[in-house]
């Protein structure tokens, strides 16, 4: 229900935005900006969120980096997937937490692992890995199976682990505090002071609630400031002006030929 009510939130403010007149950036900024296809190029009619083939479009459209969304299966595997069971996209009410990597493969084979994601994009588009809140059945197996898949990436260079919820932050003390940005929905002036305390890589959240003080204070930390969803024309010009550092659209392929001037 909450992230419903948030959709309807974002289709609101984001109608307002696209009449809003904005002029055009520079081009330098327009080129330079690191737009992040949220859950890959998808529609999930022809093509589903968070799968390799959304995953793929997003490359070829030559966004800068891809958000995708992680869980785990029963036997502790990490699986790219936003919801906790399968029903709103492949109907069959399902959780991915009790169901074995063979018998997910076998049931859903375009839910991709995780590893499958980091071989096929790891260095290539940058990673904004969302944990999802969950139970975490066993955290120090779970910990070192998602260290291992990726040891041969640089954190707060090729990946962010991103949370709504920071505290799970805790279950991957592998990790440089820089690897780490937390996910505002309502509370960002809160999101935004445990950000600059624990020295976190930056904040996201919706491009409404981020103020340029909130910008100014995080650039002054070096960290990053993301905002979503920046889905049109005079939205994306805005964020880009503004010098947001990650903007996350789901229409990334379409904002990233404006970018280019295509």
């Amino acid at each position: 229900m909450e992230e419903r009510v948030e959709g309807v939130f974002h289709r609101l403010v984001d109608g307002a935005c696209r009449r809003w007149p904005r002029p055009a950036p520079p081009p330098h900024l327009l080129k330079s900006c690191r737009i992040i296809s949220h859950r890959g190029e998808h529609d999930n009619h022809s093509r589903f969120e968070n799968t390799l083939a959304a995953f793929d479009a997003a490359a070829d459209a030559g966004v800068w980096g891809i958000e995708l969304d992680l869980r785990w299966t029963r036997d502790r595997v990490p699986v790219v997937f936003h919801d906790p069971d399968t029903r709103r996209l492949f109907n069959e009410d399902i959780k991915i937490s009790h169901m074995a990597l063979d018998i997910l493969k076998e049931k859903f084979p375009l839910i991709p692992t995780l590893s499958e994601v980091v071989d096929r994009y790891g260095g290539r588009l940058h990673l904004m890995m969302e944990i999802k809140t969950e139970p975490y059945p066993n955290p120090a197996v779970q910990g070192r199976r998602l260290q291992q898949r990726l040891k041969n990436l640089a954190p707060g260079k090729d990946f962010h682990l991103m949370g709504l919820h920071p505290e799970m932050f805790g279950y991957f003390g592998f990790l440089p505090a820089k690897a780490f940005v937390p996910i505002a929905r309502i509370r960002i002036d809160r999101f935004s002071r445990m950000a600059a305390a624990h020295r976190w890589g930056g904040i996201a959240g919706h491009y409404l609630l981020t103020t340029h003080g909130l910008l100014a204070r995080h650039h002054q930390l070096d960290q990053g400031v993301g905002t979503g969803f920046a889905d049109s024309r005079r939205c994306l010009f805005r964020e880009v002006a503004r010098g947001v550092d990650w903007i996350f659209s789901n229409r990334a392929a379409e904002m990233q030929a404006i970018c280019r001037g295509i």
